[in-house]
């Protein structure tokens, strides 16, 4: 099958590798990476031109389209390819709201009575200043758009509040993406993500996995695209994930339904495990990252098959496997990251690594060798008989890599 992957991070990366271990697709990537490169042809056609891929994936016929980053399914890309009559995996503009607006979910979370934080809603600086003035703290701030994960602030004082305000309102750090915020109660427990396939009637949801946002040990620093994960999480019981599936996720699809939205594809719920039961802090429309190089490592399925009941709503048919080893994703960053970085930097050691697959990130090919291109580099993930064993196998993959000011943290897995 002649299959086009949209994006070029680590979870391209991850959903190439998986396509490729069942059959030898005939895999082309838009852009992909330098480490995808050796898996699929790369072609230099930015994700959000969603006329030039578009046209792309027209003229070179291919079977199917897999679109993975948010901003060209909330763009609308989806909907451009099938309406050129080409198969496109990933849910349409309209349903890629939940994502693209946090005021649209979180409308969707009060409306039909999904668990999450209370709310408010500004669209003017002088209001949202004012309201949280007189708010408990903490409090998180959220820019209503697409902010590359970044877009979310937890303020532990009202100065840090004011702060945020400021620079995603005012500022526009994210753009038009700020315009409006959602203001809301900060949640205390473990937090977790599952993500699930769905074909608009039945959701499959994979294994749970767990993220660490902050840049630093210790979960310090600013909020980032993920410095690394692990799967499954042990604080998502079967007792936790009966609750969870029951008022958070099979709510979500009829929500969806009840609105009269279609949705085919992957939904990643952002779940707060509280002392009052889990609560829903945040949709994405599509596979995570890091979360896919944890969990598309452990899934047994081949990748296809499920993509394709997703596609012809016989998702019902499906049953998930899943191998029972722990994964570990441990993200090496360019020094600087989540801030300002440098490209171009050699990467070595990569043919060391043992017991780990490295999934690239920010990477390109530069006179035949790999050079950093990006914020995060690589993804080291390894998967072992229990956490420890997996962190050990991780981080010996982690030491034999080398670049000038790469960045990681030394405690994922560990809370």
């Amino acid at each position: 099958m002649k299959i086009l992957v949209v994006g070029g991070g680590g979870r391209e990366h991850a959903i190439i590798w998986k396509l490729k271990q069942s059959r030898n697709h005939d895999i082309y990537c838009a852009p992909g990476n330098g480490g995808i490169s050796e898996l699929a042809a790369c072609v230099p056609i930015k994700p959000t031109d969603i006329e030039a891929v578009a046209a792309y994936a027209k003229r070179e016929r291919f079977d199917l389209v897999i679109v993975a980053p948010d901003d060209p399914l909330y763009m609308g890309l989806v909907d451009k390819l099938q309406s050129a009559g080409i198969r496109a995996f990933g849910p349409t503009a309209q349903a890629a709201r939940i994502e693209g607006s946090k005021v649209y979910a979180k409308y969707l979370m009060k409306k039909y009575g999904i668990p999450t934080a209370e709310y408010e809603v500004f669209d003017d600086f002088a209001k949202a200043a004012a309201y949280v003035k007189g708010c408990p703290m903490p409090v998180v701030v959220k820019a209503d758009g697409l902010a590359l994960g970044k877009g979310v602030v937890i303020c532990e004082t009202v100065d840090s509040a004011l702060s945020a305000l400021k620079e995603i309102m005012l500022d526009k750090m994210f753009g038009e993406a700020g315009n409006r915020v959602v203001i809301e109660e900060y949640l205390e427990g473990p937090e977790v993500s599952v993500l699930a396939f769905c074909d608009g009637k039945t959701i499959l949801p994979m294994q749970s996995a767990q993220d660490h946002k902050r840049a630093y040990d210790g979960d310090k620093g600013p909020n980032t695209g993920g410095m690394g994960t692990f799967s499954p999480s042990l604080k998502y019981t079967d007792e936790v994930r009966n609750a969870a599936e029951e008022t958070i996720i099979r709510r979500t699809v009829d929500a969806l339904n009840a609105e009269g939205v279609l949705y085919k594809g992957v939904i990643f719920f952002g779940m707060m495990l509280t002392k009052d039961g889990p609560k829903l802090l945040e949709y994405n429309a599509r596979f995570g990252d890091p979360e896919a190089q944890v969990v598309l490592p452990r899934l047994k399925n081949d990748l296809l098959e499920v993509v394709e009941a997703v596609l012809n709503g016989t998702l019902d048919r499906i049953t998930l496997e899943w191998d029972d080893n722990v994964a570990v994703c441990v993200v090496m960053a360019s020094g600087g990251y989540p801030g300002k970085y440098t490209k171009g930097v050699p990467i070595s050691g990569l043919n060391n690594v043992r017991e780990a697959v490295v999934f690239h990130a920010g990477t390109a090919v530069k006179d035949g060798a790999y050079v950093t291109d990006g914020g995060r580099v690589l993804g080291v993930t390894a998967l072992g008989t229990d956490i420890q064993d997996a962190r050990k196998k991780a981080y010996a993959g982690v030491n034999e890599i080398f670049f000038e000011g790469a960045h990681y943290r030394t405690d994922i897995g560990l809370k």
